[in-house]
This record gives C-alpha cells, structure tokens and sequence, in this order.
C-alpha cells in the first residue's frame, strides 16, 4: 500500500510497489494487491481494514514525514489502540543526522522518533524516519517510508531478513526471455503447443512493449528439487519456434544485447537521427560501458544538414522526399563514412501531429541499418501521438540492427 496524495495525482511515479513486488516474489510471498491511497486517515484505515482480510502482511509505504500531511504513523497507533512513545536510539540518530549537516533540529524532526507503543523499530540508516512492524490478529503491518532510497535499503536490511525469519516460503523462480520483431497475438499462436505442454506448476505471462514482448516463466515450488533447472530445460523447445525473435535469454533491454552483439564483433556503431531527434543515441549511450563501441550520433534534421554533413544526394531528396527509404538508405551509409564506424543507423519520419500528406500521412517512418555486408532499410505506418511515434520508430530500428547483428534476416519484416 502506497500513501501520499502525490501519487494519486500522477505528481510522482510509484516505483516503490514494482520494487516490493520483484523483492517479495523472489522470496516466495505472493503479492494479492496493490493499492494507493491518499493522505486521508479514514481511507487509509479503510484500506487496511480490506487488506487484512485477504492477506498475512500488510507492507505500506509513505507519510512517515515531520509535516502535517504525514499521518501513517498517527494512524497506525490509532488504529491499533497503542499511543506514541519516544524511540531514543531513533532520537540519536536523528540528531546525529542534523549535526552532520550543522543544521538545527526542529520540534518536528524530534517527532520522528515517536513510534506506535510495543511496535518493532526497523533502524532507517540512510533517513529519519524509522520503519515499523507490527503483529495483530495474526498479520504483520510493516510501515516504511516513500522515500524509495530509504525504502530499498529498508525492505533489503530489515524487512525481507525478518519475513524470511517468520515464515516459511516456498521459492517462486522466474525465467525471462525477451523477444522482439513480433506482436504478442503473432507470438502467442507460434508458441500455443510449447505454452499447452509446460509442466501445471509453470505459468507463462506475455508482457508487451512497444516492439518487444517479455515472456515470464512463473515456477512454484514442488515436491522435486532443482526447479530453476527443470524451467531452463524447457528453453531449448521454446528456440524451435521462436528463436528468430528472442534477443536475450534474461531480463534486459534491446540497447543493452546490441550493445553486447557489438562488443562481440568488435564493431563501432553510429547514427543519423532526422525524426528521431537523438534518442536512438539515447538509448544506445544510456548503456554503461557504451563508449566501447558507440561513436557518435549526426542529428540532420534540416534536409541541408542531410546533403552537407551526411552526404544525402540532393537528387534523393528531391525525387524521394526526406521520408524515404533511398534518403534513408544514404543516411545511414553517409554515418558509417564520416563517423567511422562499421556499422550505422538512420532514422526520418513524419512524427506529427502536423507535416502530413495523402501519399505520406503522419505517421510515415522510414529506418535504414548499414552494416560491412550492405544497408538495409525499412518503411512503416504508425500514428499513435508524436512521443510514441518517436519511441516505436526508435525501438524499430534497434531491433533493426538486433536482427542485422544477430544474422536473423528472415525475421527482418517488422511486426512492431
């Protein structure tokens, strides 16, 4: 359960529950629910009150703060018939905390110390509001702060030790393979029979992207030993149907397997970015180590940028457009010259929401990938808004260089 008016706002973003759930799932607690709530002490009792119905823990994060809209921990001693006490280590934390910084201490920050009487204090060494677990009627109530910071390094030191301690868990393994190139409808019929046959015990889960489908394997444990094993053995079936279209046999983006691809050949890679705006270098750049192999990116967004720094035929230009398959073609091949790199990708399109005509609507796309044995290119249509229309043309083209590095041309027809 996540707290705070700022989530229900859309004011901030809830990574806190996609954190607990990945946490919780690898140590065998199954999550029934998620839910987020505001800073208002009759709903957040309501919502504790149908919880506890379902479920043995109750983790919550957020309004554990020294303002007055934090009002978790008032609640929880409310709702649980325990006053506030002063916590001392908790008061010494905190005091060494401000004098680190050689800052006053307020009234309110000495308020975070106080905690639901009888309740566990879980140390906070990185903030000042401590975490809480509290027992009632059989469940565990564990309250943490919104910080996700404070809260990783809660739920990683406190919270999960103590959940493993109390009970006893069975182990829940998941295997991901990532695919890219093919719509979860075309994946799912190649795959019907391998999907028909996995063992009761595994669970498979289509988890779409824009031109990326992550399949998860879901194992429960059994009475048979070794189920990691047992799910990665199923593996070699799945390749028979689908090889073409997987990219990695692990959770990772497609920016970090091409970059792999790229390190393996000893290849540099560059881009020619028109529609584009320099994302695709984006992502291949937001990639650690990505200096290895990436050398540079060339955003033409002018047609004059294209002839003069990319080499673009005004010829091409002038028979084709800028939104062709030829004008991208000696974009990308114009990149692999001047930037030196044994590979480069290119990029133009009508994005949108204007710029369009009856022979090119918005929505046009064209992306080329030239590699040492030849260019490549492809045209595509779709018009889903102008930030989405950059995100998939950026994602296309990435699988693009995926199937051109990974020797997967019969898969090169573009199902994004």
């Amino acid at each position: 359960m996540t707290i705070g008016d700022e989530l229900l706002y859309g004011q901030v973003v809830d990574t806190n529950s996609a954190f607990m759930g990945q946490q919780l799932g690898s140590l065998g607690l199954r999550v029934r629910q998620i839910t987020s709530v505001s800073d208002r002490a009759d709903e957040i009792v309501a919502a504790l009150d149908q919880a506890r119905q379902r479920v043995k823990v109750i983790l919550t994060t957020g309004g554990l703060g020294p303002t007055k809209d934090d009002l978790t921990k008032h609640v929880l001693a409310r709702y649980f018939g325990r006053e506030l006490v002063l916590h001392e280590p908790t008061l010494r934390h905190v005091e060494e905390i401000f004098k680190r910084f050689n800052r006053p201490m307020l009234d309110v920050n000495r308020q975070q110390a106080l905690v639901p009487a009888g309740c566990e204090v879980l140390p906070n060494a990185v903030g000042t509001a401590p975490g809480m677990w509290l027992e009632d009627g059989g469940t565990v109530f564990i309250s943490m702060p919104g910080v996700p910071f404070e809260m990783k390094k809660l739920m990683t030191d406190q919270v999960l030790p103590r959940l493993q301690a109390k009970f006893q868990l069975a182990p829940i393994e998941h295997v991901v393979i990532m695919t890219a190139g093919l719509g979860e409808s075309f994946l799912a019929e190649k795959i019907k029979d391998w999907e028909a046959a996995l063992p009761a015990n595994v669970k498979l889960a289509y988890l779409p992207s824009l031109g990326s489908v992550r399949l998860r394997l879901t194992g429960t444990a059994d009475d048979e030993p070794n189920l990691r094993d047992r799910m990665l053995k199923l593996l070699p079936a799945l390749r028979e149907h689908i090889g073409s279209y997987i990219f990695a046999e692990e959770d990772i983006s497609l920016e970090v397997a091409v970059g792999r691809l790229l390190q393996a050949k000893g290849w540099q890679l560059g881009t020619a970015e028109s529609c584009t705006g320099g994302a695709v270098a984006q992502r291949i750049t937001s990639v650690p180590g990505s200096s290895a192999y990436f050398r540079g990116s060339v955003v033409a967004y002018d047609n004059d940028l294209k002839e003069s720094l990319l080499g673009v035929n005004a010829e091409t230009l002038g028979q084709h457009g800028a939104v062709s398959e030829p004008t991208v073609r000696e974009m990308a091949e114009g990149a692999r010259a001047r930037l030196g790199c044994d590979v480069a990708l290119a990029t133009s399109g009508i994005a949108g929401p204007g710029g369009g005509t009856p022979l090119k609507p918005v929505g046009t796309i064209c992306i080329a990938c030239a590699t040492p044995a030849g260019t490549v290119s492809r045209q595509f249509s779709v018009d889903r808004g102008r930030q989405t229309n950059i995100e998939y043309t950026t994602q296309a083209v990435l699988i693009l260089l995926w199937q051109q590095l990974a020797g997967h041309h019969e898969a090169a027809l573009l199902k994004v």
